[in-house]
């Protein structure tokens, strides 16, 4: 399975950035033959709105069949829904690299709704 893990700096020993929308590097991640490569996300982190839709949209473009991340706003979250990409929860302050390994033992819970209010409410 291709899952994308929202990062800080694109290393898998780095740490993940728990914002989805505005994560500065989305990490893919194929559990199948674990290779990993970074990606920029740095057009989204001054966007005024919309963030979240276009993260969702370049996951999607990756390949991705879910998101590990901390939180995930209510357009993003039906944007990926919508795609069939499911989103994978983490506390904050793990690596990329333990958020892998979490998915691995199944310690990971699916977000069955937005975490977080819009910013445009």
């Amino acid at each position: 399975m291709k899952v994308v893990v929202t990062s800080k700096d694109g290393l898998l020993d780095g740490e993940l950035d728990p914002h989805f929308g505005r994560a500065p590097k989305f990490i893919l991640f194929d559990t199948v033959t674990g290779k990993s490569s970074a990606h920029d996300n740095a057009q989204n982190l001054n966007a005024a709105q919309g963030a979240g839709i276009q993260s969702a949209e370049s996951v999607v473009r990756l390949g991705a069949e879910a998101v590990i991340t901390g939180n995930v706003g209510p357009k993003a979250f039906r944007a990926l829904e919508a795609s069939g990409v499911r989103v994978l929860l983490v506390p904050a302050g793990r690596t990329a690299r333990e958020a892998i390994d979490a998915l691995s033992k199944g310690e990971l819970q699916e977000a069955t709704a937005a975490t977080k209010e819009g910013h445009w409410v």
